[in-house]
């Protein structure tokens, strides 16, 4: 049964714009369904619609070797080089548009010769070929949507218990309020964060269905990104993600990775540059005003899903008995903040005599708020954080917690 993602709505009034619509996100993670639902969405509408799929080998060639082969599979639009308008637009949805020679090239040619009478609809499994290809030129004529792996309100829907979003919201929305659900949302979200928001992965009927899912989706799926990047070594690389999933919210130390698999430094960054580019991995930037008394460059790198995450180290252990908690919490918190901030406000603070926060969000005007987190509140040391709140005593520091407490100074996962 289809159910729709939060940013479904966005793309589909996006459909109506004249730019072309691109969708990017690691693969599984339901693009092309959101391409099949917009596909049925515009047939009920009437409208000349077409849906291409660039991974048939013969379509391919043809679109290699010409933009204009393209309408060898559909309708041909007027060319509003030479014609006025139409109408209504022909829609053509493109899934895997990354696996075109030059996508950048493909899309500019026909924006500028058939827009507005023609429209473009393209997934792209892996911003590796969004980022490299997509060039300045096309600046005015797309826009990008991301979709990520299920978040937590989307992992409640998919579990069919949607019902339980409103509980979370009043949660969020009343610092004062007790939850009689509390118990129930915490077994669904230990559920989340250990297997994680890929969409198949939430929907398989039981715990061993989905580790074999997680299974297929790193030994298959994530091997097509290896391959489609060129990677040259697919064992360093699979060891760099189990290093890199074993080290969640740890500083990334490149050189020292570099010695541990005895592979040259470019190599490293460039297996790491492929895990951005495939949405598996972010780095956070460190926040320093004084580079001389603070942090390094090194950034620290989280998942994206935690899911992935857990099937790389091997581990689905039951919270309270992992000794990573902490970090699968933490990783969890940075997901979570990708929902409410822009990604580049999102930041860290450590200084060479480490003190650190885990999370700085910049906000307008410059302000600053802080976010430390633990999964057990009482082991919070308060005067560890003085030296941040002396430097910068307009940020307003909050502690976020996993178990729940009655410490004004801490904030439970739920409100957040």
């Amino acid at each position: 049964m289809y159910k729709e993602r939060e940013i479904y709505q966005d793309i589909e009034s996006h459909v109506f714009r004249k730019e072309f619509t691109i969708i990017t996100g690691a693969r599984q993670t339901g693009k092309t369904t959101i391409l099949k639902q917009l596909f049925i969405k515009l047939k009920e509408k009437e409208q000349d619609v077409w849906f291409i799929n660039f991974e048939n080998q013969d379509i391919l060639t043809k679109i290699n070797e010409s933009p204009e082969n393209l309408f060898q599979f559909t309708s041909r639009p007027k060319n509003t080089l030479l014609e006025t308008e139409q109408d209504e637009p022909i829609y053509i949805l493109i899934d895997e548009i990354q696996y075109a020679k030059n996508p950048t090239n493909f899309l500019k040619y026909l924006y500028d010769t058939y827009s507005p009478n023609l429209k473009i609809v393209a997934t792209g499994s892996s911003a590796f070929y969004i980022d490299e290809k997509f060039k300045d030129s096309l600046i005015g004529r797309k826009r990008i949507f991301n979709l990520r792996t299920l978040n937590f309100d989307e992992f409640l829907t998919f579990k069919n218990s949607a019902a339980l979003i409103k509980e979370l919201n009043i949660i969020r929305d009343r610092h004062e309020y007790l939850s009689i659900r509390h118990k129930e949302l915490m077994q669904l979200f230990e559920e989340y964060i250990t297997y994680g928001g890929y969409p198949a992965v939430v929907l398989s009927e039981n715990n061993k269905e989905k580790i074999l899912m997680l299974k297929e989706i790193k030994n298959s799926y994530i091997k097509k990104d290896i391959l489609d990047s060129k990677v040259e070594n697919t064992e360093t690389f699979y060891k760099l993600m189990y290093i890199l999933s074993s080290q969640t919210g740890s500083l990334l130390n490149k050189n020292k990775i570099s010695k541990i698999l005895n592979s040259h430094i470019k190599t490293i960054e460039k297996y790491i540059y492929v895990l951005q580019k495939s949405f598996h991995i972010d780095l956070l930037k460190p926040f320093y005003k004084n580079l001389s008394k603070e942090i390094t460059k090194m950034p620290k790198t989280y998942f994206n899903d935690m899911g992935l995450r857990n099937i790389l180290i091997n581990n689905f252990s039951e919270i309270k008995l992992r000794t990573d908690k902490g970090e699968l919490f933490e990783n969890y918190v940075y997901i979570r903040l990708t929902e409410l901030y822009e990604q580049e406000n999102i930041r860290f603070w450590r200084t060479t005599d480490q003190n650190e926060v885990d999370f700085i969000i910049l906000e307008p005007n410059s302000k600053i708020k802080a976010y430390e987190v633990k999964y057990n509140p009482k082991t919070i040391k308060y005067s560890k954080y003085n030296k941040f709140n002396q430097k910068y005593k307009n940020a307003r520091l909050e502690f976020v917690s996993y178990l729940q407490t009655n410490n004004d100074k801490t904030t439970h996962i739920f409100k957040l």
